[in-house]
């Protein structure tokens, strides 16, 4: 196992609220790690601990180190733009660009400098072939993208995130709006994408953490209870706290 992200005595306070508590979690490369817990337990916070969302809310604090590759993101030297290039993220809320299709994909390749051409089409087309919506749209990459099923924009969404080429993807709740069909399609693409990607995945969803994840954190109350190998946590969880929740004690 080959670690990617890493923190190490992690905390983090909105204002005066104490949101994460002295975490310490090692996520390995090219597997897929989901964050569990009851509505909020902190998840989603970890979640954009990762590529600094959280910097762009006010009144925010942070201590401890987060390491990407053995090197700390909220180095004063880092490179915000560029980390979040290297970690992207596919959201709960499906948010396709009012744009084409193509233009979706290709926006993010435009503000890092890439000019309309062979090559930026080429990186467009693969990366929707890479989110497995090829098929779907091949005829209609100038149409609206809000002309697409919610299970499509939300593929969309990761074709864009892929355009980038990141090694670490972030999805918070990717699957919550979504119908069993989408949901199943968008599980299976996940799994394929572990194979060149690190997954972080936050969901509300026990039954699809156990589906689709290799490691398994649980949180509550902004702590880190309990994380192991998903096989480990859903059938001998060490600590109560974990039985508790997965046998809907409650959360």
């Amino acid at each position: 196992m080959v670690d990617k992200v890493v923190t190490e005595n992690l905390d983090f306070w909105y204002g005066d609220t104490h949101v994460l508590k002295n975490i310490n979690i090692t996520i390995p490369d090219k597997a897929v790690t989901a964050i569990m817990g009851p509505s909020g337990c902190g998840k989603s916070t970890l979640l954009r601990v990762f590529n600094r969302l959280n910097d762009l809310i006010d009144g925010t604090r942070i201590t401890g180190k987060v390491l990407l590759d053995g090197k700390d993101i909220y180095s004063e030297s880092i490179d915000v733009s560029n980390l979040r290039r290297r970690v992207g993220m596919v959201f709960q809320s499906v948010n396709p660009f009012p744009k084409s299709i193509f233009e979706n994909v290709a926006y993010g390749l435009r503000i890092h400098g890439w000019r309309s051409g062979t090559k930026l089409e080429s990186r467009v087309i693969d990366s929707i072939k890479a989110a497995a919506l090829w098929d779907e749209v091949n005829g209609s990459l100038h149409k609206s993208a809000l002309d697409l099923s919610g299970g499509q924009q939300q593929r969309l969404c990761i074709a864009r995130a892929i355009a980038n080429e990141p090694e670490v993807i972030l999805f918070d709740e990717p699957c919550s709006a979504l119908d069993p069909i989408s949901t199943a399609k968008v599980e299976e693409l996940i799994e394929e994408l572990k194979k060149k990607y690190t997954i972080i995945i936050v969901t509300h969803n026990i039954q699809q953490a156990a589906r689709v994840s290799d490691y398994t954190a649980f949180m509550l109350l902004g702590d880190l209870v309990e994380f192991d190998r998903t096989e480990q946590i859903f059938t001998t969880p060490k600590d109560e706290r974990t039985e508790n929740y997965l046998t809907g004690k409650f959360g």
